[in-house]
C-alpha cells in the first residue's frame, strides 16, 4: 500500500484550532519556551517508559540508554527534536497531538478568548505545551513508534486546523519531531543558542540532552543530567530552581515557596516541592489531586500517588524521590505503605513550618499565598485532625472591622475581642464585599464587635469541627440568639437613642405579622441585631445556616427546607409606624400586605428568590396606592 493512499486527515478539536491561530499570529516574544516544552515533554516520555520496563523489562533491550537529542540542519533549516521513550500510538497519537484531552478545556478556553491571562503562560499549564512549535515551525513531522508496538506512524500538520496520519516503517522507539523552521526563526539554527537554550531552562533534566554535530558523526551533551533534587542546597541557585520548577509544574511564573528536604538516617527521601505564586487551573477539580512526583531511587513511578500529600496540599509541585520504596511498587501498594505513611508525616509537617516561617517573617507576601490557596488548606482543619492546631495559626480571614482585602489571624481577632465578648462571632456567605451589607451584623458593628467574614463553602464543615479558639466558642451571627444586650453600644452610636415602639403595639404587630405569614416563618420575635434594617431572617439554633442551605441546593443536594426566624427592628420608622396601624379601622388588608413584603424584604436582603414575584408586585403597589391615597387626603 503507498503512503498516499494510508494517509488519514483529521481535523483538530475546535480548542486546538483557537490555540494554533493564537501561537501563528499573535505570540512572538518568549519563544524559546517552545524547545524547553519539547525538552520536558521528552523528559516524561523516557520517564514513562522507565517505570513501564519495571515490570516489562523488553521494552527497554533494544535501546537502554535514555536520552533526548538535538539535531540542526541548515540546509533543510530544520531542527529535530528526539527521544526514545515510550512513544505514541496511533491512537495516542489522535488523542495527544489533536485534542486538549484532559480536564480543564472549558477553563482553559475561556480564558484564552476572554483574554484574562497571557496566553504564554498557560501553554505548559493546561498541558499543551507541544502547540508552542508552530510559534518557530510552518510544518512539523512527527515520526513515533510505541514500546512494545511494531507499528510506528507520521503525523504531520501546518497548524492551520487539520493533521495527517500516515504508517511510517522506519520509525524508532520514542519520537522524532521536526519542525520546519519559519523565515523569522533562523536563531534556532545556530547552535550556540541552543546550547543558551538548554542550560537555561533544561540544564535539570535528569537524562543527557545531547546536539548532534554536523556530521553525526559525534554530539555534546548540553546539560548536568543530574537529578537536581538529589544535589546539596548550595548548589541549586534560584534560577535552577525556577526553571525545574516551569519543568515540573507547567507553569509560568515563579515558585512563591521552594522547599528543599533531604531526609537521612532510618529512611532516606529528597524531595524538591514548590508552592507556585498563583493558582492552578485544576486546584478546584473534584478529585482533588496533588501534582508532585514520585521517584524511587531517582526512577519516576507516578505523578498520581494519592498518599504521598494530602488533598489539601494539591497545590504543592515539585519532586519526591525515596531510597527505601521498592522500585517495583504498584499504585495500589503504594496506598497501604507504611514506609509512604511516614514521607507523607514529614513532608506536611515541612510544608507546614516553612508556611509558619513565611507567615511570621513576610506578612503581606503570606496575604498573598492565603488569597490564593487558603480556601484550600481550610480544608486540612477540617480532615486533618493531627495538624488541625498548626494548620488554625496559618489560617487567615477578613473581619468586619479589618480593611477590605485585610487578613488577620483568629489570635489577633482573639487579642482585639471587646471586654464581656464571650464568644468568636462569624457570618457565611457569598462574598466578603456582600457580608459587609449583612443586616444581622448592623448590631456587632454598633457595638465595635469584629465579625469573621467567612465566604468559602469549606466554613461550614471546619468550624463545627473545630468548635473554638483559645477557649472561645465560634458562634454565627445569623444562627439563634444574638445575645447582645450585656455589650453597650460604642460611645457616640445613635442606635439605642432611636425611640422604640411601645412594647403592648408591637407585641400586637408581631402577632398579626405571625397570623399572616402563616408557617412561611418559624416565628417573629424583636431583634437585638439591628440598627439600621427594619428586619432581617435568622436562623434558629440548630438548624442548618440559611447559606449552607443555599450552597447545598446549587450542588443538587436534596436538603429538606427549613424555616426561618423573622426578627423586627423595634426602633426603626416602618417598624413603629406598622405597630401604630394595628387596631385601626381599614388597616387591616395594609398590614397583612406589609407582613408579607417585609418577609420578602428580608428574603432578597439574603440573597433568596421571592417565591411569587407577581405576588410581591401586586401587594407593592397596593400599599403605595393605599399611601398615597391617604397623603392626598
Amino acid at each position: 500500500m503507498s503512503a498516499d493512499a494510508a494517509t488519514e486527515s483529521f481535523t483538530f478539536q475546535a480548542e486546538v484550532s483557537k490555540l494554533l491561530d493564537l501561537m501563528i499570529h499573535s505570540l512572538y516574544r518568549e519563544k524559546d519556551i517552545f524547545l524547553r516544552e519539547l525538552i520536558s515533554n521528552a523528559s516524561d516520555a523516557c520517564d514513562k517508559l522507565r517505570y513501564a520496563a519495571l515490570t516489562e523489562s523488553t521494552l527497554l533491550a533494544d535501546d537502554p540508554d535514555l536520552k533526548v537529542m538535538i539535531e540542526l540542519n541548515k540546509g533543510s533549516r530544520t531542527i529535530t527534536v528526539t527521544d526514545n521513550g515510550i512513544g505514541m500510538s496511533r491512537a495516542e497519537l489522535i488523542e495527544n497531538l489533536g485534542t486538549i484531552a484532559r480536564s480543564g478545556t472549558e477553563a482553559f478556553v475561556k480564558s484564552l478568548t476572554e483574554g484574562k491571562a497571557d496566553p504564554v503562560s498557560l501553554i505548559g499549564q493546561f498541558g499543551v505545551g507541544f502547540y508552542s512549535i508552530f510559534m518557530v515551525a510552518d510544518r512539523v513531522d512527527v515520526v513515533t513508534r510505541r514500546a512494545g508496538e511494531a507499528e510506528g506512524w507520521r503525523w504531520q500538520s501546518d497548524g492551520t486546523g487539520t493533521f495527517t496520519i500516515t504508517p511510517e516503517e522506519e520509525a524508532r522507539r520514542g519520537a522524532a519531531i521536526t519542525l520546519h523552521l519559519r523565515d523569522d526563526a533562523s536563531e534556532y539554527l545556530d547552535a550556540d543558542r541552543i546550547r543558551q537554550i538548554v542550560r537555561t531552562y533544561s540544564d535539570h533534566i535528569a537524562l543527557p540532552i545531547k546536539l548532534m554535530g554536523e556530521s553525526k558523526a559525534g554530539s555534546e551533551t548540553l546539560n548536568s543530567a543530574a537529578a537536581l533534587w538529589t544535589r546539596p542546597r548550595s548548589e541549586i541557585t534560584d534560577e535552577k530552581a525556577k526553571e525545574f520548577y516551569h519543568h515540573v509544574a507547567h507553569m509560568a511564573g515563579d515558585p512563591w515557596l521552594t522547599i528543599h528536604l533531604r531526609a537521612e538516617g532510618r529512611m532516606e527521601y529528597a524531595a524538591l516541592l514548590f508552592v507556585p505564586d498563583r493558582r492552578p487551573f485544576d486546584l478546584f477539580e473534584p478529585q482533588r489531586r496533588h501534582r508532585v512526583k514520585l521517584y524511587v531511587k531517582r526512577v519516576f513511578i507516578t505523578d498520581d500517588c494519592e498518599g504521598l500529600l494530602p488533598r489539601y496540599l494539591r497545590f504543592m509541585r515539585g519532586v519526591v524521590d525515596s531510597s527505601d520504596l521498592p522500585l517495583n511498587i504498584s499504585r495500589e501498594t503504594l496506598q497501604n505503605n507504611p514506609l509512604l505513611a511516614k514521607i507523607r508525616s514529614g513532608l506536611v509537617k515541612r510544608v507546614i513550618g516553612d508556611l509558619d516561617k513565611k507567615a511570621a517573617d513576610a506578612t503581606s507576601d503570606y496575604a498573598a499565598f492565603w488569597g490564593n490557596f487558603g480556601a484550600v488548606l481550610k480544608e486540612g482543619m477540617y480532615e486533618d485532625s493531627e495538624n488541625r492546631a498548626a494548620l488554625i495559626k496559618l489560617a487567615r480571614f477578613q473581619t468586619l472591622n479589618g480593611k477590605p482585602g485585610e487578613w488577620h489571624s483568629l489570635d489577633d481577632y482573639v487579642g482585639r475581642m471587646r471586654e464581656g465578648q464571650t464568644a468568636i462571632y462569624y457570618i457565611t456567605g457569598d462574598s466578603p464585599e456582600a457580608l459587609r451589607k449583612s443586616p444581622q451584623i448592623e448590631g456587632f458593628r454598633a457595638r465595635g464587635l469584629d465579625v469573621l467574614l467567612m465566604s468559602d463553602a469549606i466554613d461550614h464543615f471546619w468550624l463545627p469541627t473545630v468548635g473554638e479558639h483559645s477557649g472561645k466558642p465560634f458562634r454565627s451571627v445569623t444562627q439563634g440568639s444574638a445575645d447582645l444586650d450585656a455589650i453597650p453600644p460604642l460611645d457616640g452610636d445613635k442606635a439605642g437613642e432611636a425611640e422604640a415602639t411601645p412594647q403592648n403595639e408591637l407585641d400586637k404587630l408581631i402577632a398579626l405579622v405571625k397570623l399572616s405569614l402563616g408557617d412561611q416563618v418559624k416565628d417573629v420575635r424583636t431583634s437585638a441585631r439591628l440598627t439600621d434594617s427594619a428586619v432581617c431572617l435568622i436562623a434558629d439554633a440548630g438548624d442548618i445556616d440559611m447559606h449552607l442551605e443555599r450552597l447545598l441546593r446549587s450542588q443538587q443536594r436534596d436538603v429538606t427546607a427549613q424555616k426561618r426566624i423573622l426578627e423586627l427592628n423595634p426602633r426603626h420608622k416602618l417598624i413603629r409606624s406598622l405597630a401604630h396601624l394595628v387596631g385601626q379601622a381599614g388597616a387591616s388588608q395594609t398590614l397583612e400586605d406589609a407582613a408579607h413584603l417585609l418577609f420578602d424584604q428580608a428574603r432578597l436582603m439574603e440573597g433568596e428568590p421571592l417565591e411569587d414575584a407577581n405576588a410581591f408586585a401586586r401587594r407593592l403597589s397596593d400599599v403605595l396606592v393605599r399611601a398615597f391615597e391617604a397623603r392626598a387626603a
